[in-house]
């Protein structure tokens, strides 16, 4: 076809494409389908009243000490600014600021001058140079003069403060980006009203965590296990809407160490009887770079590590009150035990056998017995949770939608206004609500001053919007009879799959699972045959031999894989494998890998639950096998019929899924790992196969989607996927292709399309240079705080629900679905934006197929909070990811120590699937 001829729907030709750069597509219209109902959310509407030729000025900040050297450390630039504002007013010519903690000031109106310099004073700020001869605590030394000497490195410093016109930043961007004409001035604008809260937050000594703030009370703790408490607080941000600017409040909740004594810190942490049976070793990693307080000066310092001997052996120099005969103090050798018992007086009930805690330098260590420090509050605890401590908050974190609106309305005697906010009936239903109230009166937050000089203010109502209930897609089963869905959810009772598989040559392993595995294998066959599946009767059960039961993971799998190779006529083709632990086995990853890569087989692990398995639990078990071996438990209607989604169903569509996974928080040399699923056997949307690469360390853009290696060979991930659907599709390549891309930020979705997508148009253009699709890309994102609360009704708002205006962005084209039934805590919506539409969807078609790629999903009985292909994705990334868990990462690491500088270690690639499996559901 020429180009010229082609409709406006029509996809132009890839070269074109190729050089153009891309950028979100506007909205071109709203959806109409669906039942109406109104919904709040928790939007708060901003009243704006901006002068056209205001502005405001961004200063940049430099601090530093009186020897001129920077101030790297964190948290003393807001002490220091406060100071500087305290005593130069008339300097500032009595202007507010707005200061983020760190290299940017900015106010309304310009300072008197383009730079200013400041000197300042601080009391009680904790010197980095600790005098390592000093005795602990400061206490013992010899005379009043010396007292002064060691005064000013531990109780004040001065500062030098340099304040540098950057540029300016006109206020009526913000207006601007109301009426969708967004730009980088928007952005800022937007970024300075954002720190003007997260000032005032910061003045009440709330811990600030990007957009959200924390205030030090134990109330709002709640302790997740491993001396780790979940700590509730509230995310704030200013979002530019369709209905002007509102601000998005929600409660959010960070990690933080058990504040108290060190030593119950580290019992809890390490789940230890008493401090004499900790692992030192263990705890002067974790310990490192916290802040304590010592007792009884209650000074603040930072731990830089522990004693190598114990407080009654560690031995340091006292200076003493008298002098030698050259006019130098004299000094004596004393056990930090027996300075702190003998001279301070200070009883020592336990830390006489237990390290001492090291506040100064290596080289010059100031050592306190571990009783007497206690870890300040609000510190942040940054590694990953174990599987125990994620249930357990997410356990006591859950919040039904009325609680969740309370406390929300709440926190709004926190922010900033410029008039006085009346109290809410509502807010009395929770602690935390009459805690703000007390705030309230205490602190008379009725006014914030540089909110008002920028002419804002800010409701207190929850914003209304309309809402619409979409009608749940149909779902058929075997024998082509209808499932009919309720409340987002159904149940294969009485039914059978609609392509139910045959299991033949199989066998049951159990890793020492306690467990009656002949009872299991007759109710699984049980469940099978009444879901239509076939099933043999299984090879004899292998159970582990208990001489292995404590030998590493891998020996432990390798003895069982010989075991059974030794014993069985033929290979298996499914494996059901009993393990021991029901979250996170370390058999897990190990048994997956020899399985999936060298063996070519399919395995559904399980943990039998101590009550003994159920049809139900077999029932859901069942799904997930009939997926993995090439079945479906259901299927939608409109997969049959053409007419329920005729622009997918008559056009050979492709479905993408795409998401790329990362290291635990202090695993910053782990790959990072790309999935990507497409669908396949067209018209189907119901069946997927993945593939999954590893790449660059928290690299978030896709780098393999095209992998040119000469002129013949592309080793891409969509080469491979394009050509599955070409086979598995009656030889028919896609007129379409849409994408469905998870975790990435608003400031990347132009990457998303000039970088991503256009590796894809370049593998279409290598497999075929005259082929060029039609392309749909949406970006799903979990991680936002909107939230919907159905008016006057304790329930969440029903499935199915979608929301396109007022909240939404006032340009570009998003929306959000609430598919699933929040059945715990209140909904989190899945908040799409569509940045590309070559095809041509209305805002219903795109919203109703959205809608219906949220029952196709394999693994459950419920629609789900996203859709399919990106739920497989992360589930492709995450079973192939734990391949690498047991792998020597160290080595990987350490073996390019010697490497030039600037150049990155390679990554070591993931493990391939055995060629047999590669078009399964592996991942379901």
């Amino acid at each position: 076809m020429n180009p010229s001829e082609r409709s406006g729907n029509e996809a132009p030709d890839s070269e074109p494409r190729l050089k153009k750069i891309l950028a979100p597509m506007a909205r071109h219209g709203l959806g109409s389908k669906g039942n109406k109902v109104p919904i709040l959310t928790n939007h708060f509407k901003v009243n704006v009243n901006i002068a056209a030729d205001g502005y405001f000025y961004h200063y940049s900040v430099a601090l530093f000490y009186e020897d001129g050297r920077p101030v790297d450390g964190k948290g003393v630039g807001r002490k220091v600014l406060d100071r500087v504002h305290e005593t130069y007013d008339t300097e500032l010519a009595g202007k507010e600021f707005a200061y983020d903690g760190e290299k940017s000031l900015f106010t309304v109106g310009s300072l008197p001058l383009n730079k200013l310099e400041f000197t300042v004073v601080l009391e009680n700020v904790t010197s980095n140079r600790n005098n390592g001869n000093a005795s602990p605590g400061g206490h013992g030394s010899p005379n009043e003069s010396d007292k002064k000497r060691l005064r000013r490195p531990y109780h004040s410093k001065t500062f030098k403060v340099e304040i540098s016109f950057a540029a300016k930043i006109p206020m009526n961007a913000i207006a601007n980006a109301l009426r969708g004409q967004e730009s980088e001035n928007s952005q800022e604008a937007l970024r300075v009203l954002d720190i003007i809260l997260r000032q005032h937050a910061a003045k009440q000594g709330c811990l600030l965590v990007r957009q959200s703030f924390f205030h030090n009370d134990a109330k709002a703790f709640v302790g997740v296990g491993g001396g780790v408490l979940g700590c509730r607080g509230f995310h704030s941000s200013f979002r530019t809407t369709q209905s002007g600017l509102s601000l998005n409040i929600d409660v959010s909740t960070t990690m933080i160490i058990q504040p108290g004594p060190v030593v119950d810190f580290l019992i809890a942490n390490q789940n230890a009887r008493d401090p004499f049976s900790l692992d030192w070793a263990k705890a002067k990693r974790t310990l490192k770079n916290l802040r304590v307080k010592t007792s009884p000066t209650n000074q603040e310092y930072k731990i830089t590590g522990l004693s190598e001997k114990t407080c009654r052996e560690q031995i340091f120099t006292l200076k003493q009150r008298t002098k030698d005969e050259n006019g130098e103090f004299e000094t004596t050798e004393v056990t930090v035990y027996d300075y702190f018992v003998n001279i301070r007086k200070i009883e020592l009930r336990y830390s006489a056998d237990l390290p001492c805690i090291n506040v100064g330098k290596p080289k010059r260590p100031t050592y306190f017995p571990v009783e007497l420090c206690s870890l300040v509050s609000l510190q942040r605890y940054t590694k990953a949770l174990s599987t125990f401590q994620r249930s357990s908050l997410v356990e006591k974190s859950r919040q039904k939608p009325q609680e969740r609106m309370s406390i929300l309305s709440s926190v709004l005697f926190f922010i900033p206004m410029t008039y006085h906010l009346e109290y809410l009936i509502m807010a009395l239903q929770t602690w935390l609500t009459f805690r703000f109230w007390q705030a309230l009166k205490m602190n008379n937050y009725d006014a914030e001053p540089l909110l008002r000089s920028c002419g804002v203010s800010i409701n207190n109502s929850f914003t209304q919007v309309e809402g619409r209930v979409l009608q749940p897609p149909k779902i058929k089963v075997g024998n082509g009879e209808d499932l009919f869905t309720r409340n987002g959810r159904w149940n294969f009772n009485n039914k059978k799959f609609v392509e139910a598989v045959t299991i033949e040559r199989w066998a049951v392993v159990n890793f020492s699972a306690r467990c009656d595995t002949n009872h299991l294998v007759r109710e699984f066959q049980k469940v099978c045959r009444m879901k239509g599946i076939k099933v043999d009767d299984p090879f004899p059960v292998f159970n582990e031999n208990q001489q292995f039961r404590r030998a590493p993971p891998h020996v432990r799998v390798e003895k069982m894989l010989e075991d059974m190779q030794s014993k069985l006529p033929k290979e298996p083709k499914f494996i059901l494998c009993l393990l021991p632990e029901r979250k996170n086995c370390d058999l897990y990853g190990p048994w997956k890998r020899k399985n999936l890569s060298e063996f070519g087989v399919v395995t559904q692990c399980m943990s039998p639950p101590p009550r003994g398995v159920n049809d139900q639990y077999l029932t859901n078990l069942m799904i997930k096998i009939n997926a993995k071996l090439g079945g479906l438990s259901s299927m939608l209607a409109a997969e049959i019929s053409p007419t329920i989604i005729p622009m997918v169903s008559k056009v050979p569509t492709i479905i993408v899924g795409m998401d790329v996974s990362h290291g635990s928080p202090g695993q910053s040399g782990v790959p990072s790992i790309a999935a990507v699923v497409s669908s396949r056997q067209w018209p189907s949307i119901s069946r997927y196969r993945a593939c999954v690469r590893t790449q660059s360390p928290k690299l978030e853009m896709i780098d393999s989607l095209y992998k040119r290696v000469d002129e013949k060979t592309d080793q891409g991930i969509m080469r491979e996927l394009l050509l599955d659907f070409y086979f598995s599709s009656g030889k028919r390549k896609p007129d379409q292709i849409i994408i469905f891309r998870d975790g990435v930020s608003e400031s990347q979705f132009n990457q998303v399309l000039n970088i991503e997508l256009k590796q894809i148009i370049e593998a279409c253009k290598f497999l075929d240079d005259t082929w060029n699709p039609k392309f749909v890309v949406i970006v799903a994102q979990k991680n936002h705080h909107t939230k919907f609360f159905q008016p006057n009704s304790p329930d969440n708002v029903p499935p199915g629900t979608v929301i396109d205006n007022k909240v939404c962005h006032p340009r570009n084209y998003d929306f959000y679905m609430c598919a699933h039934a929040g059945m715990i805590g209140t909904t989190r919506p899945t908040h799409y934006h569509v940045l590309l539409d070559e095809v041509g969807f209305t805002a219903d078609d795109l919203q109703e197929l959205v809608h219906s790629l949220s029952y196709v999903y394999q693994r459950s009985t419920t629609a789900i909070s996203v859709v399919a292909p990106i739920c497989y994705a992360h589930l492709a990334a995450s079973q192939l990811g734990q391949w690498m868990k047991f792998e020597d990462m160290s080595e990987t690491s350490s073996s390019h120590n010697g490497t030039a500088r600037g150049v990155a270690p390679a990554v070591p690639p993931m493990p391939q699937l055995k060629e047999r499996l590669r078009n399964s559901m592996f991942f379901c």
